[in-house]
């Protein structure tokens, strides 16, 4: 038994539905899979039911960007209560500042000569939150640019004319917030931060566990982030990173990760659980 545990649908920046991911996962023989959109939670209910359906085991998650010593890192939660008041209404900010980002993403194009409407990037994204991938789609769409790298090299990527900095929180928070919602955190694709030396800080700021295999980490690369969780002693994860077809075919399923690390998820979920619960109960 497997599982993918890294997963975006159309309520973020992927694009698939969360049917077409959940066919997708079957396809697979995946047993179980996780749903980590950007800063939402709203597809996980549909993504549940589907799962349902097929007869997959469903984890709802999210994924929060945040920062820890000038570092921008990525933050999965897993097992999270998708109705719980105080992460819909941090996430309802951070979209806020996504759809900000936006606008402010279109004032450069358009400052460069590039005849993009907010409006048409907004309708493109068609969710809550927004991000780049959406603008270099909308650029494609209007015969602006001829490719998504087209559009991130010449536009979208850092230090390039359109580049606005993305809103992060600490790391810190972001795994508070996990926590306080009843679920698990998770350093997504450490590999891509290069940031190792940040490890310890989030290992005291009680992060639970490190995304150690990922489509862009190398067998050596997710060694090295195993001997890591195992010396600080973090659960285990990983995920495919799939946002829809990546050069003619899904990436869903590329990353197998064995079931015992979801049964080792579900046992840290379950004490994360009971400690969110005595927390908001009432004094005696």
């Amino acid at each position: 038994m497997f599982a993918d545990l890294h997963l975006h649908t159309f309520f973020s920046d992927g694009t698939y539905s969360p049917e077409e991911m959940v066919s997708k996962a079957r396809q697979k023989d995946l047993s179980a899979i996780a749903l980590t959109d950007h800063d939402t939670v709203e597809g996980c209910a549909r993504t549940a039911a589907a799962c349902k359906t097929a007869g997959l085991e469903f984890i709802p998650g999210t994924e929060l960007t945040a920062e820890h010593d000038d570092h921008e890192l990525h933050i999965l939660g897993y097992f999270i209560d998708t109705l719980h008041p105080n992460l819909l209404a941090q996430i309802g900010k951070f979209q806020e500042v996504r759809q900000n980002r936006i606008r402010e993403i279109v004032e450069r194009l358009n400052q460069q000569g590039v005849p993009l409407a907010t409006e048409a990037v907004f309708k493109r994204a068609n969710c809550r939150a927004p991000g780049r991938p959406h603008v270099a789609r909308a650029l494609m769409q209007a015969g602006l640019c001829s490719s998504l790298d087209e559009a991130f090299e010449r536009f979208l990527k850092k230090n390039r004319p359109a580049w606005v900095p993305k809103f992060k929180i600490s790391a810190a928070d972001a795994i508070a917030l996990i926590h306080e919602a009843g679920g698990v955190a998770v350093w997504a694709h450490p590999g891509l931060s290069h940031a190792d030396q940040v490890i310890s800080g989030l290992v005291e700021a009680d992060l639970d566990g490190i995304e150690c295999f990922h489509t862009k980490h190398s067998t050596s690369l997710s060694e090295h982030y195993l001997e890591i969780a195992d010396e600080f002693d973090l659960l285990v994860t990983g995920g495919s990173d799939c946002h829809g077809m990546s050069k003619g075919k899904p990436l869903i399923g590329t990353i197998k990760l064995p079931y015992q690390h979801v049964e080792k998820l579900k046992t840290r979920a379950a004490e994360r659980s009971r400690k969110s619960k005595v927390l908001i109960s009432p004094q005696s």
